[in-house]
């Protein structure tokens, strides 16, 4: 089955065609280091990070570029408040300390590092360099006041609002810069003139003046530079759809770039039914959400969904992700324990089974594949209750498939040591009392107080396992 995305500009899904075979350029938009990174950051990255796991799985050597907008007016704005408040950290600086929070945080979800990571600070030519092509070819205006500013003109552009299939007309004016010298309100800023108010450290020079660049042209720019003037996928966040990518699509095309092929976006997070929001005091930021769980059940959580629908957090997420992940674990661990010693051992050719590949290449749809999952892990495990060696062994190779594929791998060192808590080591050693004591009430003949012992276990979610090589345990399998 081909591999079909859902591209927003079309509207439709599309079967996926590379520019050149075996490879994908992909861009997708990073954050604006202005605060900690939230919930909504997370889950944008996991999609892409699941996009482009399925496509190597596939074959193809994706180049995947994630840019850094470290230059911004909310990042001048945060620092300036802090500074107000007594504090002397630059605006750079801040934007460097977020920077590290959201990379720290992408790691602990395992979402691998992007090929290219740009910071916008380091492209300031190459967007000089787009901006002078729009004005040459009378798509943009330096303004005449003085300013510095530099305007995109939405009218000599008839394709503008085609991404978000808008007509002009019903556009708001653009509030992304002081509409002091534009032509029409709608028209959005390239460059913006410094103000006396700003830091000179946040200015570069430019042919209109000192200033930096609009939030929008940073990304024309960097996408160019690491991928060319055209490439496969361009993503980011539903809300980014307007004006951010609608902007970029067309100060790229009307540059002469052929730009993206696709457009794919992911959906947003609400939290118990409402949208994030600084007002209604409802955000969830990473440190939290990593502090409540182990990385690994985040990241289940947040990567369960199909990545175009909206998620909502609410409380019984993360153990209901919990639950699941326990499930798989304990099929490996029962598994690998049956198994150990005997011909099937290391058994199991790791591929994904065919309708889990279908699940994925059909807009990438993870919960099918999920229920491919865990059916498997159901199935494994009646084969082990039936002494069906070899059928477990097959069942074990596609689960290790698709959990690599999907980046849950319980047996992964980065999940085993990351998710090894003092509270964990505590419970396996009162949990290997308890069995001490059973296996010594067996010995003595003692049934009673052997099945009083496991069922306080059993009332407690713990599974216990009686096999030739002793007891083992589980939670919830």
């Amino acid at each position: 089955m081909t591999l079909r995305l859902y591209d927003t500009r079309a509207a439709a899904l599309r079967d996926f065609v590379p520019l050149r075979d075996g490879e994908v350029g992909m861009y997708v938009c990073g954050p604006t280091v202005q605060s900690s990174p939230h919930i909504g950051h997370l889950r944008s990255a996991l999609v892409y990070d699941q996009l482009r796991r399925w496509m190597t799985y596939r074959g193809y050597d994706v180049t995947l570029v994630r840019n850094v907008t470290d230059i911004d007016d909310k990042i001048l704005v945060n620092a300036a408040a802090a500074q107000a408040e007594g504090g002397s950290e630059e605006w750079w600086a801040l934007a460097y300390r977020f920077e590290l929070e959201f990379t720290d945080a992408y790691r602990a979800l395992g979402v691998q590092p992007p090929t290219y990571e740009p910071r916008a600070t380091a492209s300031i030519p190459q967007m000089q360099e787009i901006i002078q092509r729009l004005i040459d070819a009378g798509h943009a205006y330096a303004a005449t006041d003085g300013s510095g500013d530099v305007y995109f003109d939405v009218k000599s552009w008839p394709a503008y609002g085609e991404l978000t299939r808008q007509s002009i007309d019903n556009m708001e004016a653009a509030a992304d810069a002081d509409p002091r010298a534009k032509r029409d309100p709608r028209d959005f800023a390239l460059w913006k003139g410094r103000k006396d108010d700003e830091p000179a450290s946040a200015a570069f020079p430019s042919p209109w003046g000192d200033g930096r660049p609009g939030w929008h042209i940073e990304c024309s720019a960097m996408s160019r530079r690491y991928l060319g003037p055209q490439f496969d996928i361009h993503g980011g966040g539903l809300d980014l759809r307007f004006p951010h990518h609608e902007n970029e699509l067309a100060q790229s095309t009307a540059a002469g770039d052929a730009f993206a092929n696709y457009w794919v976006h992911n959906g947003l997070v609400h939290v118990n039914g409402q949208k994030m929001s600084k007002s209604l005091g409802n955000s969830i930021y990473a440190a939290d959400l990593l502090g409540a769980a182990r990385p690994l059940v985040v990241r289940y959580y947040l990567g369960s969904a199909h990545y175009r629908s909206t998620i909502d957090f609410h409380d019984g997420s993360l153990s209901e992700a919990e639950a699941a992940l326990d499930r798989i674990a304990g099929f490996f661990e029962r598994v690998e324990r049956r198994l150990s010693g005997t011909r099937f051992a290391g058994h199991g050719v790791e591929v994904v089974p065919e309708a889990f590949a279908e699940a994925m290449d059909d807009d990438l749809a993870v919960p099918q594949a999920l229920a491919v999952l865990h059916d498997t892990v159901r199935s494994g495990n009646a084969a082990l209750d039936a002494e069906d060696l070899e059928a477990a062994a097959t069942a074990r190779g596609h689960v290790l498939a698709m959990t690599e594929v999907l980046g849950i791998n319980p047996l992964s060192p980065q999940w085993r040591t990351s998710g090894s808590t003092a509270a964990e080591s505590a419970l396996g050693e009162l949990i290997g009392t308890l069995l001490a004591d059973r296996q010594q009430a067996r010995a003595d003949r003692d049934f009673a107080a052997a099945d009083r012992i496991r069922d306080e276990l059993a009332a407690a979610g713990i599974t216990i396992e009686d096999t030739p090589t002793g007891s083992h345990w589980s939670i919830g399998s």
